[in-house]
Protein backbone atom coordinates (compact mmCIF):
# COMPACT_ATOMS: atom_id res chain seq x y z
CA UNK A 1 0.00 0.00 0.00
CA UNK A 2 1.64 3.56 -0.83
CA UNK A 3 1.51 5.83 1.98
CA UNK A 4 3.52 8.87 3.20
CA UNK A 5 4.73 10.58 6.56
CA UNK A 6 6.56 13.70 6.91
CA UNK A 7 8.48 15.52 10.19
CA UNK A 8 10.25 18.35 10.78
CA UNK A 9 9.39 21.99 11.98
CA UNK A 10 9.12 24.99 10.03
CA UNK A 11 12.60 26.49 11.89
CA UNK A 12 13.76 22.90 12.64
CA UNK A 13 17.07 21.27 10.69
CA UNK A 14 15.13 19.80 7.91
CA UNK A 15 11.97 18.58 6.64
CA UNK A 16 11.53 14.35 6.53
CA UNK A 17 9.14 12.65 3.75
CA UNK A 18 8.86 8.69 3.72
CA UNK A 19 7.55 6.82 1.19
CA UNK A 20 6.08 3.14 1.33
CA UNK A 21 4.54 0.96 -1.24
CA UNK A 22 6.09 2.40 -4.27
CA UNK A 23 6.70 -0.24 -7.56
CA UNK A 24 10.61 -0.17 -8.43
CA UNK A 25 11.60 0.93 -11.65
CA UNK A 26 10.30 4.10 -11.29
CA UNK A 27 12.41 6.39 -13.28
CA UNK A 28 12.92 9.57 -10.80
CA UNK A 29 14.67 13.11 -11.46
CA UNK A 30 15.72 15.71 -8.17
CA UNK A 31 15.61 18.06 -11.12
CA UNK A 32 11.90 17.52 -11.63
CA UNK A 33 11.02 17.59 -7.89
CA UNK A 34 13.36 20.43 -7.41
CA UNK A 35 11.15 22.27 -9.99
CA UNK A 36 8.27 21.52 -7.89
CA UNK A 37 9.04 23.01 -4.92
CA UNK A 38 10.05 25.85 -6.86
CA UNK A 39 6.69 26.61 -8.44
CA UNK A 40 5.58 26.05 -4.21
CA UNK A 41 7.72 28.88 -3.50
CA UNK A 42 6.28 31.37 -6.65
CA UNK A 43 3.60 33.13 -6.13
CA UNK A 44 2.26 37.18 -5.78
CA UNK A 45 1.80 38.29 -1.96
CA UNK A 46 4.73 35.64 -0.26
CA UNK A 47 6.19 36.67 2.51
CA UNK A 48 10.07 36.58 3.42
CA UNK A 49 10.74 33.56 4.32
CA UNK A 50 10.58 32.66 0.02
CA UNK A 51 13.77 35.02 -0.02
CA UNK A 52 15.45 32.70 2.46
CA UNK A 53 15.01 29.13 1.43
CA UNK A 54 15.87 26.97 -1.62
CA UNK A 55 13.69 24.16 -1.81
CA UNK A 56 16.19 21.05 -2.96
CA UNK A 57 15.35 17.43 -1.96
CA UNK A 58 18.05 15.13 -0.86
CA UNK A 59 16.84 11.43 -1.67
CA UNK A 60 18.79 9.67 1.26
CA UNK A 61 17.21 6.21 0.33
CA UNK A 62 14.68 3.91 -1.84
CA UNK A 63 16.32 5.49 -5.46
CA UNK A 64 19.32 3.86 -7.18
CA UNK A 65 20.96 5.47 -10.19
CA UNK A 66 17.63 7.35 -10.67
CA UNK A 67 15.50 4.75 -10.07
CA UNK A 68 12.96 3.28 -7.62
CA UNK A 69 14.13 0.23 -6.20
CA UNK A 70 10.88 -1.24 -4.10
CA UNK A 71 11.83 -0.25 -0.45
CA UNK A 72 10.90 2.78 1.36
CA UNK A 73 11.74 5.89 -0.07
CA UNK A 74 13.30 8.91 2.32
CA UNK A 75 13.84 12.64 1.19
CA UNK A 76 15.27 15.39 3.39
CA UNK A 77 14.64 18.92 2.72
CA UNK A 78 17.04 20.93 4.58
CA UNK A 79 15.83 24.32 6.32
CA UNK A 80 18.40 27.32 5.91
CA UNK A 81 16.99 29.34 8.11
CA UNK A 82 17.91 26.72 10.70
CA UNK A 83 20.79 28.50 11.19
CA UNK A 84 18.85 31.69 12.88
CA UNK A 85 17.33 28.87 14.99
CA UNK A 86 19.59 26.70 16.63
CA UNK A 87 19.76 28.55 19.68
CA UNK A 88 16.68 29.09 20.26
CA UNK A 89 15.22 25.45 18.93
CA UNK A 90 17.68 22.85 20.56
CA UNK A 91 17.26 19.29 20.49
CA UNK A 92 18.87 19.16 23.66
CA UNK A 93 19.28 22.03 26.54
CA UNK A 94 19.19 25.22 25.70
CA UNK A 95 19.67 28.59 27.57
CA UNK A 96 16.03 29.78 28.82
CA UNK A 97 17.05 33.55 28.22
CA UNK A 98 17.38 32.75 24.10
CA UNK A 99 13.62 31.02 23.93
CA UNK A 100 11.43 32.81 21.55
CA UNK A 101 8.31 31.91 23.33
CA UNK A 102 4.65 32.69 21.45
CA UNK A 103 2.26 33.31 24.46
CA UNK A 104 -0.46 35.38 22.50
CA UNK A 105 -2.04 33.35 20.42
CA UNK A 106 -3.35 34.32 16.80
CA UNK A 107 -6.96 33.78 16.08
CA UNK A 108 -7.50 31.12 13.37
CA UNK A 109 -4.43 28.86 13.90
CA UNK A 110 -3.66 25.98 15.91
CA UNK A 111 -1.67 27.89 18.59
CA UNK A 112 -4.55 27.98 21.45
CA UNK A 113 -6.07 24.67 20.81
CA UNK A 114 -2.30 22.79 20.68
CA UNK A 115 -1.52 24.47 23.48
CA UNK A 116 -4.25 23.18 25.27
CA UNK A 117 -4.54 19.77 24.00
CA UNK A 118 -0.36 19.57 24.75
CA UNK A 119 -0.44 21.69 27.93
CA UNK A 120 1.87 23.88 26.81
CA UNK A 121 1.96 27.97 27.61
CA UNK A 122 4.21 28.47 24.66
CA UNK A 123 2.50 28.25 21.38
CA UNK A 124 6.10 28.02 19.89
CA UNK A 125 6.14 24.05 19.72
CA UNK A 126 2.52 23.77 18.21
CA UNK A 127 3.27 26.49 15.07
CA UNK A 128 6.42 25.42 14.83
CA UNK A 129 4.89 22.03 13.14
CA UNK A 130 0.99 23.80 12.72
CA UNK A 131 2.58 25.79 10.05
CA UNK A 132 2.56 25.30 5.99
CA UNK A 133 5.99 25.03 5.98
CA UNK A 134 6.01 20.97 6.31
CA UNK A 135 3.69 21.89 2.57
CA UNK A 136 7.39 21.65 1.62
CA UNK A 137 7.99 17.76 2.02
CA UNK A 138 4.03 16.76 0.82
CA UNK A 139 5.23 18.75 -2.30
CA UNK A 140 8.18 16.28 -2.54
CA UNK A 141 6.06 12.78 -2.04
CA UNK A 142 3.59 14.54 -4.44
CA UNK A 143 6.80 14.92 -6.95
CA UNK A 144 7.52 11.32 -6.84
CA UNK A 145 3.42 10.49 -7.37
CA UNK A 146 3.25 12.85 -10.19
CA UNK A 147 6.04 11.20 -11.80
CA UNK A 148 4.48 7.54 -10.91
CA UNK A 149 1.31 8.79 -12.56
CA UNK A 150 2.98 10.44 -15.92
CA UNK A 151 4.11 7.03 -16.40
CA UNK A 152 0.09 5.84 -17.42
CA UNK A 153 -0.17 9.17 -19.02
CA UNK A 154 -1.99 11.03 -15.79
CA UNK A 155 -1.09 14.92 -15.23
CA UNK A 156 -1.94 16.69 -12.59
CA UNK A 157 -1.88 20.71 -12.45
CA UNK A 158 -3.99 23.49 -10.78
CA UNK A 159 -4.85 27.11 -11.55
CA UNK A 160 -6.29 29.70 -8.98
CA UNK A 161 -10.08 30.48 -9.65
CA UNK A 162 -10.95 33.22 -7.22
CA UNK A 163 -8.93 35.43 -4.85
CA UNK A 164 -10.84 37.50 -2.46
CA UNK A 165 -13.68 39.52 -3.85
CA UNK A 166 -12.49 38.43 -7.26
CA UNK A 167 -13.52 34.89 -9.03
CA UNK A 168 -12.88 33.73 -12.51
CA UNK A 169 -16.18 33.18 -13.85
CA UNK A 170 -16.35 31.27 -17.18
CA UNK A 171 -14.80 27.81 -17.82
CA UNK A 172 -11.08 26.81 -18.11
CA UNK A 173 -9.55 24.51 -20.91
CA UNK A 174 -7.10 21.67 -19.91
CA UNK A 175 -4.75 23.34 -22.75
CA UNK A 176 -4.71 26.74 -20.98
CA UNK A 177 -4.01 24.89 -17.77
CA UNK A 178 -0.96 23.43 -19.01
CA UNK A 179 0.34 26.43 -20.34
CA UNK A 180 0.20 27.84 -17.18
CA UNK A 181 1.80 25.91 -15.67
CA UNK A 182 4.95 26.37 -17.92
CA UNK A 183 5.26 30.07 -17.51
CA UNK A 184 8.11 30.80 -14.88
CA UNK A 185 6.88 34.03 -14.23
CA UNK A 186 3.80 33.28 -11.51
CA UNK A 187 1.73 35.69 -10.31
CA UNK A 188 -1.29 34.77 -9.09
CA UNK A 189 -2.06 31.39 -11.14
CA UNK A 190 -4.75 32.47 -12.97
CA UNK A 191 -5.15 31.73 -16.38
CA UNK A 192 -7.00 35.14 -17.51
CA UNK A 193 -4.49 38.10 -17.65
CA UNK A 194 -7.25 40.81 -16.68
CA UNK A 195 -8.70 38.44 -13.82
CA UNK A 196 -5.78 37.87 -12.06
CA UNK A 197 -4.65 41.56 -12.70
CA UNK A 198 -7.76 42.39 -10.14
CA UNK A 199 -6.67 39.46 -8.48
CA UNK A 200 -3.27 41.59 -7.45
CA UNK A 201 -5.36 44.75 -6.51
CA UNK A 202 -7.09 42.71 -4.02
CA UNK A 203 -3.57 41.39 -2.43
CA UNK A 204 -2.43 44.88 -2.72
CA UNK A 205 -5.28 46.32 -0.89
CA UNK A 206 -4.43 43.57 1.77
CA UNK A 207 -1.18 44.54 2.22
CA UNK A 208 -1.63 48.39 2.66
CA UNK A 209 -4.68 47.84 5.07
CA UNK A 210 -2.02 45.30 7.52
CA UNK A 211 -4.63 42.37 6.30
CA UNK A 212 -4.22 38.74 4.24
CA UNK A 213 -6.60 37.35 1.90
CA UNK A 214 -8.23 34.15 0.95
CA UNK A 215 -8.30 32.49 -2.00
CA UNK A 216 -9.36 29.61 -4.64
CA UNK A 217 -7.76 26.97 -6.51
CA UNK A 218 -8.88 24.09 -8.28
CA UNK A 219 -6.87 21.14 -9.35
CA UNK A 220 -7.42 19.41 -12.17
CA UNK A 221 -6.19 15.82 -13.17
CA UNK A 222 -5.95 14.92 -17.14
CA UNK A 223 -6.06 11.43 -18.17
CA UNK A 224 -7.47 9.43 -15.33
CA UNK A 225 -9.11 5.88 -16.20
CA UNK A 226 -12.04 4.72 -14.91
CA UNK A 227 -12.98 2.66 -12.38
CA UNK A 228 -10.35 4.40 -9.49
CA UNK A 229 -11.96 3.71 -6.18
CA UNK A 230 -15.23 2.06 -4.99
CA UNK A 231 -18.91 2.20 -3.78
CA UNK A 232 -18.55 -0.51 -1.56
CA UNK A 233 -17.25 0.98 1.73
CA UNK A 234 -17.28 4.44 3.26
CA UNK A 235 -13.61 4.56 2.86
CA UNK A 236 -12.72 3.47 -0.24
CA UNK A 237 -14.39 6.06 -3.00
CA UNK A 238 -12.19 8.24 -4.09
CA UNK A 239 -14.41 11.53 -3.78
CA UNK A 240 -14.06 11.19 0.52
CA UNK A 241 -10.29 10.41 -0.10
CA UNK A 242 -9.28 13.42 -2.36
CA UNK A 243 -11.91 15.69 0.16
CA UNK A 244 -10.14 14.85 2.84
CA UNK A 245 -6.56 15.26 1.28
CA UNK A 246 -7.11 19.00 0.44
CA UNK A 247 -9.08 20.12 3.97
CA UNK A 248 -5.95 18.23 5.12
CA UNK A 249 -3.90 21.53 3.88
CA UNK A 250 -3.46 24.20 6.02
CA UNK A 251 -5.45 27.44 6.07
CA UNK A 252 -7.75 24.65 3.71
CA UNK A 253 -11.59 25.16 5.38
CA UNK A 254 -13.41 23.64 2.60
CA UNK A 255 -13.30 21.55 -0.64
CA UNK A 256 -15.74 21.14 -3.51
CA UNK A 257 -15.31 18.08 -5.55
CA UNK A 258 -16.97 18.91 -9.06
CA UNK A 259 -19.70 21.72 -9.16
CA UNK A 260 -21.04 20.80 -5.78
CA UNK A 261 -22.41 24.40 -5.16
CA UNK A 262 -24.44 24.25 -8.64
CA UNK A 263 -25.48 21.05 -8.13
CA UNK A 264 -26.72 22.12 -4.89
CA UNK A 265 -28.89 25.08 -5.70
CA UNK A 266 -29.72 24.22 -8.96
CA UNK A 267 -32.74 21.08 -10.66
CA UNK A 268 -31.20 17.75 -11.52
CA UNK A 269 -32.34 17.82 -15.40
CA UNK A 270 -29.89 20.99 -15.27
CA UNK A 271 -26.68 19.27 -13.72
CA UNK A 272 -26.59 15.79 -14.49
CA UNK A 273 -23.99 14.69 -16.86
CA UNK A 274 -26.16 12.86 -19.58
CA UNK A 275 -24.59 9.96 -21.02
CA UNK A 276 -23.57 9.49 -24.44
CA UNK A 277 -22.22 6.42 -26.64
CA UNK A 278 -19.39 7.07 -29.50
CA UNK A 279 -19.95 3.27 -31.98
CA UNK A 280 -17.11 4.06 -33.89
CA UNK A 281 -14.68 4.58 -30.83
CA UNK A 282 -16.65 1.81 -28.82
CA UNK A 283 -16.85 4.04 -26.07
CA UNK A 284 -18.80 5.84 -23.60
CA UNK A 285 -19.09 9.44 -22.87
CA UNK A 286 -20.88 12.06 -21.31
CA UNK A 287 -22.50 15.16 -22.25
CA UNK A 288 -20.75 17.46 -19.61
CA UNK A 289 -18.08 17.36 -16.36
CA UNK A 290 -20.33 18.49 -13.54
CA UNK A 291 -19.72 15.71 -11.69
CA UNK A 292 -15.95 16.43 -11.92
CA UNK A 293 -15.10 13.46 -13.24
CA UNK A 294 -15.98 11.00 -10.04
CA UNK A 295 -18.91 9.18 -10.16
CA UNK A 296 -20.26 6.91 -6.79
CA UNK A 297 -16.79 7.08 -5.10
CA UNK A 298 -15.61 6.19 -8.60
CA UNK A 299 -13.67 7.77 -11.44
CA UNK A 300 -15.58 7.87 -14.77
CA UNK A 301 -12.87 9.04 -17.52
CA UNK A 302 -13.58 12.56 -17.59
CA UNK A 303 -10.78 15.29 -15.83
CA UNK A 304 -10.82 15.24 -11.96
CA UNK A 305 -10.97 18.47 -10.49
CA UNK A 306 -11.75 19.51 -6.75
CA UNK A 307 -11.45 22.93 -5.77
CA UNK A 308 -10.02 23.94 -2.42
CA UNK A 309 -10.98 27.25 -0.44
CA UNK A 310 -8.69 28.61 1.36
CA UNK A 311 -9.21 31.02 4.73
CA UNK A 312 -6.78 34.00 4.72
CA UNK A 313 -3.94 33.20 6.51
CA UNK A 314 -4.08 34.02 10.15
CA UNK A 315 -1.03 35.69 11.16
CA UNK A 316 -1.91 40.10 10.14
CA UNK A 317 0.76 42.51 10.67
CA UNK A 318 -2.57 44.69 12.02
CA UNK A 319 -3.00 41.67 14.82
CA UNK A 320 -6.94 40.76 16.22
CA UNK A 321 -7.37 40.14 19.81
CA UNK A 322 -6.15 37.97 21.84
CA UNK A 323 -5.53 36.48 25.59
CA UNK A 324 -1.76 36.03 26.60
CA UNK A 325 -0.90 32.49 27.77
CA UNK A 326 1.10 33.54 30.95
CA UNK A 327 -1.08 36.27 32.20
CA UNK A 328 -4.35 35.37 30.78
CA UNK A 329 -4.87 39.40 30.33
CA UNK A 330 -6.40 40.87 26.78
CA UNK A 331 -3.56 41.03 24.39
CA UNK A 332 -3.25 41.34 21.07
CA UNK A 333 -2.41 38.39 18.84
CA UNK A 334 1.28 37.40 18.21
CA UNK A 335 2.99 38.43 14.81
CA UNK A 336 5.35 35.64 12.84
CA UNK A 337 6.75 36.22 9.25
CA UNK A 338 3.81 35.68 7.06
CA UNK A 339 2.40 35.54 3.80
CA UNK A 340 -0.37 37.92 2.36
CA UNK A 341 -1.95 35.39 -0.35
CA UNK A 342 -0.97 31.77 -0.67
CA UNK A 343 -3.05 31.26 -3.75
CA UNK A 344 -0.20 29.68 -6.65
CA UNK A 345 1.71 28.27 -3.99
CA UNK A 346 -1.82 26.05 -2.29
CA UNK A 347 -2.57 25.04 -6.03
CA UNK A 348 0.76 23.66 -6.52
CA UNK A 349 0.37 21.47 -2.44
CA UNK A 350 -2.89 20.70 -3.60
CA UNK A 351 -1.79 19.28 -6.83
CA UNK A 352 0.62 17.02 -4.63
CA UNK A 353 -2.12 16.07 -2.69
CA UNK A 354 -4.36 14.77 -5.48
CA UNK A 355 -1.23 13.19 -6.88
CA UNK A 356 -0.65 11.37 -4.10
CA UNK A 357 -4.42 9.70 -3.21
CA UNK A 358 -4.36 8.62 -7.44
CA UNK A 359 -0.80 7.62 -7.35
CA UNK A 360 -1.96 5.40 -3.93
CA UNK A 361 -5.44 4.21 -6.02
CA UNK A 362 -3.41 3.45 -8.82
CA UNK A 363 -1.27 1.21 -6.64
CA UNK A 364 -4.39 -0.20 -5.15
CA UNK A 365 -6.31 -1.38 -8.21
CA UNK A 366 -3.00 -2.53 -10.52
CA UNK A 367 -0.75 -3.62 -8.09
CA UNK A 368 2.89 -4.44 -8.78
CA UNK A 369 6.05 -4.90 -7.35
CA UNK A 370 7.95 -3.31 -10.43
CA UNK A 371 6.68 -0.77 -12.64
CA UNK A 372 6.46 -3.20 -15.52
CA UNK A 373 4.01 -5.34 -13.63
CA UNK A 374 1.87 -2.60 -12.49
CA UNK A 375 1.52 -1.05 -16.28
CA UNK A 376 0.92 -4.45 -17.53
CA UNK A 377 -2.14 -4.95 -15.37
CA UNK A 378 -3.19 -1.47 -16.38
CA UNK A 379 -2.99 -2.17 -20.34
CA UNK A 380 -4.82 -5.49 -19.20
CA UNK A 381 -7.31 -3.50 -17.49
CA UNK A 382 -7.63 -1.06 -20.62
CA UNK A 383 -8.23 -3.53 -22.64
CA UNK A 384 -11.26 -5.06 -20.78
CA UNK A 385 -12.61 -1.19 -20.68
CA UNK A 386 -12.28 -0.39 -24.54
CA UNK A 387 -14.17 -4.18 -25.01
CA UNK A 388 -16.80 -3.25 -22.38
Amino acid sequence: MFRFETAGESHGECLVATLVGLPAGIPLSLATINHELWRRQQGYGRGGRMKIETDTVEIVSGVRHSQTIGSPVAIIIRNKDWQNWTEVLPVEGGEEEKKKPVTRPRPGHADLAGSIKYNFHDARYILERASARETTARVAVGGVAKTFLREFGVEVLSHVIGVGPVHLEREVTWDEIAALAKKEDVTLGCVDADVEAKMKEAVDHAYRTGDTIGAIFEVRAHGVPPGLGSHITWDSRLDGKLAQAIVSMQAVKGVEVGCAEEQATSYGSKVQDTIHYNKDERRFFRGANKAGGLEGGMTNGQDIFVRGFLKPISTLRRPLESVDLETREASLAAYERSDICVAPAAGVIGEAMVAIVLAQAFVEKFGGDSLVETQRNWRGYLEQVKAY
